[in-house]
């Protein structure tokens, strides 16, 4: 009998040394995955990437044929220079009319000043005022005339801006700081707009995503260092993490991380921040340790 309750005893101190090495949180890692894809059609000039490379932000990577874009342009151009030559011939008759203009000014004050002496007649100074007004409308004229020319030329200039912009995204720029993961496209293929070309994630700081129960939100808040244990050989390995973001409403259990029993509870999802030496990736498991 003694030898029954010894032994009741020592499974206890067992099952209870077990619950106390129980990690408080169970999770996977992920990080923010971005998937670039074309912004241009046509056939790829070259992607220079690998997957497992590190792209630095604002990098060019790969390059879409802009050879269309190009002649495009120049035929613009070359219309825009026509349409240029049109006003250039308005413009210089404004510059005659003007200087007709300045004549006609210096003539009619002369001719008042001759009237206000006495000097010409009331026919002179109607004579005068009325070439005047006249070389003032045919300027207006003239300026009238190459209103829709100033117009065509800001609409040909808009086209050119046009092909600015698509022969500026037929580069293909890396946007953030990140790690190839998979690269979907490769050099002299013919891409269309929105296809994938390759995927990259941030990794050099991995989020640990865990559910705790509601009895266990108590113990925690967003700031708070905690330690992540990954599987490595016979020992678990430690990591230093920090809580950045606690759900606010609870959720059942995600089944690929629970007992059967378990996926019925109701958790709350909990972020940690964890800095990655190298050796975690993303969807590998991992316990969370308040303390």
């Amino acid at each position: 009998m003694k030898k029954i309750i010894t032994f009741l005893i020592l499974a206890s101190l067992v099952s209870c040394n077990k619950n106390s090495d129980k990690a408080d949180g169970y999770g996977n890692f992920e990080a923010t995955e971005v998937t670039i894809s074309a912004e241009a059609n046509g056939n790829i000039e070259y992607l220079k990437l690998e997957e497992g490379d590190i792209l630095e932000p604002k990098t060019q990577v790969g390059l879409i044929d802009t050879t269309q874009l190009y002649f495009n342009k120049q035929q613009l151009i070359a219309s825009k220079n026509t349409v240029f030559s049109k006003s250039k011939n308005v413009l210089s008759q404004r510059s005659v009319l003007q200087e007709q203009l300045k004549t006609a000014l210096i003539e009619r004050k002369r001719i008042e000043n001759m009237f206000a002496e006495n000097a010409a007649t009331k026919r002179q100074v109607d004579e005068v005022v009325g070439k005047v007004n006249v070389i003032l409308e045919q300027i207006k004229s003239v300026e009238t005339q190459n209103t829709p020319i100033i117009n065509e030329v800001k609409s040909i200039d808009v086209q050119i801006e046009k092909i600015n912009d698509q022969i500026q995204k037929s580069k293909i720029i890396n946007p953030i700081k990140g790690t190839v993961l998979a690269k979907y496209a490769e050099p002299n293929e013919v891409t269309a707009f929105g296809k994938p070309l390759y995927k990259t994630a941030d990794i050099s700081e991995m989020t640990l995503r865990v559910y705790i129960s509601e009895t266990q939100l108590s113990q925690i808040k967003v700031g708070q260092n905690v330690t992540v244990k990954i599987d490595s050989g016979k020992e678990m390995k430690s990591y230093q993490g920090a809580i950045s973001w606690i759900a606010s409403s609870a959720e059942f259990t995600p089944k690929v991380i629970q007992t059967k029993e378990e996926r019925v509870n109701l958790v709350y999802a909990v972020k940690v921040k964890v800095k990655n030496d190298g050796s975690l990736k993303i969807g590998m498991p991992a316990e969370m340790w308040i303390k």
